[in-house]
């Protein structure tokens, strides 16, 4: 009798490990369709609006505008590098008003 407790627990243990390995792979997925969602595509960065560019010059002086993109609202998202090497994506509308994404 002990036995078939012992085989009883050892199969509801492998169970639950199966089950959370199988939790793990939905939010891997989850994570995916996120990304895939940007929807924005590239620009060249001289066709980034002047109000967006003056922008980034005045909150960020020391920053060079490495890419640039559009979606369909209108919204770019900059990537930028700072003087001492730190980089980064801002988000501004067509106004060069800033907004998070």
């Amino acid at each position: 009798m002990k036995k078939i407790l012992f085989v009883a627990a050892l199969s509801l243990g492998s169970l639950t490990a199966f089950a959370q390995e199988g939790e793990e792979v939905t939010q891997e997925v989850t994570t995916e369709v996120a990304v895939a969602q940007d929807d924005f595509t590239a620009i060249e960065t001289k066709d980034v609006p002047e109000a967006v560019s003056n922008a980034v010059a005045k909150n960020y002086p020391t920053a060079t505008i490495n890419k640039a993109s559009v979606n369909k609202e209108e919204q770019y998202k900059i990537e930028v590098t700072l003087e001492d090497g730190t980089e980064g994506a801002l988000y501004a509308d067509k106004e060069g008003n800033w907004i998070e994404m």
